[in-house]
């Protein structure tokens, strides 16, 4: 999808009518393994980017979750409370994590579908 972004930290996002929707990678969840828990943050709560988010737990370990640009949160995954699963069988779709509403348009760090794979590659 052209439309998605990466981090070195494996969040995603995804462009959504001048916000950004942000969840963890594919290969995010295969790696933690069947999710447990899911802390989200707080409406309204601003960050940086490369501040903590939030934190997904799985059966294997818990990892933090990283703003992957400037923002304020509009939104949060409140299903995920519930059913974490949802993580894991839908990572890049149901299972997002955030809606953060942008504080700047500072995207040079991101990285494309193809740079993200290049990383994981190496």
């Amino acid at each position: 999808m052209t439309d998605m972004f990466f981090t070195k930290t494996h969040e995603w996002l995804r462009n959504e009518d001048g916000n950004v929707c942000v969840g963890i990678t594919n290969h995010a969840q295969e790696l933690l393994g069947d999710m447990v828990f899911v802390e989200l943050p707080e409406v309204g709560e601003s960050f940086s980017a490369g501040d903590e988010l939030g934190v997904v737990e799985s059966v294997k370990a818990a990892s933090d979750f990283y703003a992957p640009i400037d923002g304020e949160v509009i939104a949060v995954n409140d299903t995920l409370i519930e059913n974490p699963s949802m993580v894991n069988s839908d990572p890049e779709g149901t299972g997002w994590l955030v809606k953060m509403k942008p504080k700047s348009d500072d995207r040079a760090h991101l990285l494309t579908a193809e740079e993200y794979q290049n990383e994981l590659e190496e």
